[in-house]
């Protein structure tokens, strides 16, 4: 089962074989490396098999994807491309990932969309409207962000809240 503790990006990779012959046989392998590196513990954990000539194999368990569900088939180039985002931008991009498809996720993606990690949709905006115009501080209180955040997310921005109320924002 995901859960939501930030760790390292791991993925539980069982044996068939040994699996339809009622062995539990399997290894928790670090996701964070290449997809050749990954290839290869799986390889070497085939090889240690109670059952001959085992090669077929299934991600059975996972942790650290930030909310992210792996199939038991998930390719893992796949794999390797998330957990490498996931390392390099955390939480967001996973928030990111799940709002645009896995297939749009794509670094290049993200960092042009990705606009930070704020306390509120109003405390964004606020910031927006300040690095937009400068503001007189008498006039600082006239100004509705609640009403400036809702427009602005209607068509130019999305946002997710992650773990501890944290909102990401992003623009479309």
């Amino acid at each position: 089962m995901q859960t939501n503790k930030q760790t390292t990006p791991k993925i539980y990779v069982a044996c068939l074989a040994a699996y339809n012959n009622g062995f539990l046989h399997g290894k928790w392998i670090d996701a964070n490396q290449d997809a050749e590196a990954i290839h290869a513990e799986i390889q070497d954990m085939l090889k240690e098999s109670p059952v001959c000539g085992a090669e077929e194999w299934s991600i059975h368990d996972y942790e650290g994807f930030a909310g992210l569900k792996l199939s038991e088939y998930e390719s893992i180039e796949d794999v390797a491309e998330y957990a490498q985002m996931i390392e390099e931008h955390g939480e967001a991009w996973a928030l990111f990932a799940k709002y645009v498809g896995m297939d749009y996720a794509t670094k290049e993606a993200f960092e042009d969309a990705y606009k930070g990690e704020w306390d509120s949709e109003e405390a964004f905006a606020e910031n927006l409207a300040e690095e937009a115009m400068e503001i007189p501080e008498r006039l600082q209180y006239y100004i509705d962000y609640e009403k400036l955040a809702g427009d602005l997310f209607i068509n130019d921005y999305f946002s997710a809240e992650g773990a501890g109320h944290k909102v990401y924002v992003f623009s479309h």
